[in-house]
């Protein structure tokens, strides 16, 4: 979910509990930080944007949204295990306010998100999508955010993993994601070099990518930046962050390539929902205005 080019988871009794406690601090934060599951309202819709709304989308009211909610902060699900919150969702939710729209979330596979936009399954893909030539090819992606990529490891870092030489180690990534990329890329590198290779072990969610680190199952984890940095703040001191952020890269929305009107009307909600202030409001709520950008764009 960060671009390739230099976007941007003891006995086994024990591993079992730390998987399990790992996994439901992973949900549920939203009420017990902020005390509200909701983000300070917008001024309301923008009727100009509205009106550049694909009729078939605004017939019913709602934008269908396909994402992956495994991926706290930024997507996942509450502790009812059903209702996504985050700051993805708290951003599109203000996005499809200012056009006129209920932004109504559905639990997708990451890797079927984009294509499920062209094929008219979802009306838009909101799922931290880092933007690069690839996506770019299959629909419009609308800036909205900056994440890069971290490394994480459990507290100490036992296994001695370094980024810059890891050969020998096994990382844990989400499958279909950049991450995936980067791991392997590197691993070629020390195969080339006559070292050990990386075992790169690629799981269907982010949940699972932490919970095999946090179990001791692989070594490390790539991820993007702020999943890794919540990861470790609710890890109860079993997790910590490893080196520096880097390939720092913006998120993108997938809109159907067809749909250009409907690209340039999300677009402008997201510059409207930044002059407004609630875009940097919604951001603090999960300590992730670091990644706030101020000129949002289409294929940037």
């Amino acid at each position: 979910m960060v671009i390739t080019t230099p976007r941007v988871r003891a006995a086994l009794g024990l591993a079992a509990a730390t998987v399990v406690a790992l996994s439901l601090t992973a949900c549920g934060e939203q009420k017990s930080e902020s005390g509200s599951t909701g983000t300070a309202p917008s001024t309301g819709a923008d009727q100009t944007l509205a009106a550049k709304v694909p009729a078939e989308v605004k017939a019913d009211g709602k934008i269908l949204v396909g994402s992956d909610t495994t991926y706290a902060p930024n997507e996942f699900l509450d502790t009812d295990g059903k209702t996504p919150i985050g700051f993805d969702v708290d951003v599109f939710n203000l996005v499809a306010q200012k056009l006129g729209l209920k932004a109504e979330f559905q639990t997708a596979n990451f890797a079927d998100i984009i294509t499920g936009v062209g094929s008219g399954k979802y009306e838009i893909g909101v799922s931290s999508f880092t933007i690069n030539d690839e996506r770019k090819a299959q629909a419009n992606m609308v800036s909205y955010y900056s994440a890069g990529t971290q490394w994480l490891t459990k507290k100490g870092n036992p296994a001695g993993v370094k980024p810059d030489d890891a050969c020998g180690k096994k990382l844990a990534v989400q499958k279909d994601t950049v991450q995936v990329d980067d791991a392997t890329a590197r691993g070629k590198k020390c195969t080339d070099a006559g070292k050990p290779a990386i075992t790169v072990d690629p799981y269907p969610g982010q949940d699972a990518v932490t919970a095999a680190v946090a179990s001791g199952k692989d070594d490390g984890m790539l991820a993007d930046s702020p999943v890794c940095a919540y990861a470790v703040k609710k890890s109860n001191g079993q997790l910590e962050l490893l080196g520096e952020i880097y390939d720092s890269a913006p998120y993108g929305y997938a809109v159907k390539k067809e749909q250009t009107a409907f690209a340039e009307a999300v677009r402008d909600a997201v510059k409207a929902i930044i002059a407004d202030g609630t875009y940097k409001k919604a951001l603090e709520k999960w300590n992730v205005q670091a990644g706030a950008i101020t000129d949002p764009a289409i294929n940037p």
